[in-house]
């Protein structure tokens, strides 16, 4: 067996990264990012990139670090709010951006990772989403065609895995990292900790190892918020 665990995040996309290519990215919001390797992907200076990601982070977090950069050709996107850089390219014509529904996404990610080249869904149908798509209709109802994502490389983030690249997810953080990582051709994943084979438990386990190339461990993590919302004191009696 192929050892998968790199020392950092630079040596284990040694190799991998090109300009022009598609990266599929996890995470949701700020939660389950994969941060290590987004760094690394802007320092090795590639550009002309397209991301599929649920969202492209916020303002110099996630993928909002090559936004500023302009590594960043093309975004395939679910939600694209609070990036204001983001939205600053979009508006002056810097960056294509191809919208598509949350679950159309999650869809189109597991139709890859499945070896599936496309699929129909009512998803958008008479919506601008359908413009320029093929419609076909099923039981008296239309349905839109949509492709499966094939990318060139998936980085994602994991809680654990084992040496063999056996993955556990923590909670939310599993969001769009399990469909992320199946359908690129080379999966590179960071995780908080890494245990010896046969200390998972099988029934446990949320992506088998056959779907990850490489990994690194990149905590400690800071816990990013969003947005911090608090109640107002209610004053004392």
């Amino acid at each position: 067996m192929a050892k998968k665990l790199f020392p950092d995040a630079k040596s284990a996309l040694e190799g991998v990264l090109k300009n022009d290519m598609l990266i599929a990215s996890g995470g949701f919001g700020l939660c389950g990012l994969p941060e290590r390797l987004l760094d690394a992907v802007r320092d090795s200076g590639v550009t002309g990139l397209t991301f599929v990601s649920n969202n492209a982070g916020i303002d110099n977090e996630g993928i909002g670090k090559l936004l500023r950069t302009k590594q960043v050709k093309k975004m395939i996107s679910s939600y694209v709010g609070e990036n204001k850089e983001f939205e600053r390219q979009y508006l002056a014509g810097e960056l294509e951006v191809e919208f598509c529904p949350q679950g159309t996404l999650a869809e189109r990610m597991r139709a890859g990772g499945a070896g599936i080249p496309g699929f129909y869904t009512k998803t958008g149908v008479g919506t601008l989403v359908a413009e320029n798509k093929e419609v076909k209709v099923f039981g008296g109802e239309e349905y839109i065609l949509e492709h499966g994502i094939f990318a060139d490389l998936s980085i994602i983030k994991a809680w654990k895995a084992d040496e063999s690249g056996n993955l556990v997810f923590r909670k939310t953080a599993r969001n769009f990292n399990l469909p992320a990582a199946t359908c690129g051709k080379i999966c590179v994943v960071e995780v908080e900790e890494v245990v010896p084979i046969g200390s998972l438990d099988p029934d446990s386990i949320h992506l088998p190892g056959v779907y990850v190339q490489r990994m690194i461990v990149g905590a400690p993590y800071d816990k990013k918020i969003e947005f911090r919302t608090v109640r107002e004191r209610e004053p004392s009696l």
